[in-house]
């Protein structure tokens, strides 16, 4: 009896590590089941434009150059002005001109009228308007004075010159102390250079010189007086 009990109780107990074997073989097979009290490794999404495995569509891997900029989209220098970018908006008589009964002085201005930044330089020509035909036109021999420089006008701006005449003397019609006619024009014809000829009247007055000549300074950004 004692020799049947003992045998009973070393098959129970071998059953019993035999189940906790199975069921420990059952909780991790091939050991994945483990795998989940272990540390998690992150993976990484590919850069945009590039395969999983490393380059891009090109396979470079690199970034493609961005479009150059125009000279003209990132502001280049203004272009010289033309004759449809500008015209003459104000001539009139100024304040300081010589002695006499004729014009003296005129200071005469050009505007931008186009709708985009343009330069100038140099000075004026000048001519009396002759009475409907540009043939007929008298030009005046003009002396410069000063120097020239390049004036950058954005549109509405003005250049300014001034216009000095050899000045007609005495009243009524007076005279020339060089002995000549005086003249007298209804019109003036003021050049620009590179912007050409253009036709305009004084604000107050008909232009009256002698000699048909004029010292004129160049166009600057700055009103003469």
């Amino acid at each position: 009896m004692q020799y049947t009990a003992s045998v009973r109780r070393t098959a129970s107990a071998l059953v019993v590590v035999a189940t906790a074997a199975a069921l420990m073989t059952g909780c991790t097979p091939s050991g994945e089941a483990g795998a989940a009290g272990e540390p998690s490794q992150s993976v990484q999404s590919p850069t945009p434009g590039t395969a999983a495995g490393g380059s891009g569509s090109g396979g470079t891997g690199q970034a493609k150059p961005s479009t150059p900029v125009s000279p003209a989209a990132s502001g280049g220098k203004a272009k010289p002005c033309t004759i449809d970018d500008v015209k003459v908006t104000e001539a009139r008589q100024a304040a300081v001109r010589p002695p006499g009964t004729g014009t003296g002085a005129a200071i005469v201005a050009v505007t931008n009228v186009s709708k985009s930044a343009c330069t100038l330089q140099g000075f004026p020509t000048v001519a009396g308007a002759g009475n409907g035909s540009p043939g007929k036109n008298v030009p005046l021999a003009t002396t410069h004075s000063g120097s020239a420089a390049t004036v950058s006008l954005a549109p509405a701006a003005r250049a300014w010159t001034k216009l000095t005449f050899v000045n007609v003397q005495g009243e009524a019609d007076g005279y020339c102390e060089s002995g000549a006619t005086p003249a007298s024009f209804p019109t003036l014809v003021v050049g620009v250079p590179g912007a050409g000829a253009h036709q305009t009247a004084l604000d107050d007055g008909v232009l009256a010189l002698c000699d048909n000549k004029a010292t004129v300074t160049a166009y600057s950004a700055t009103k003469p007086s």
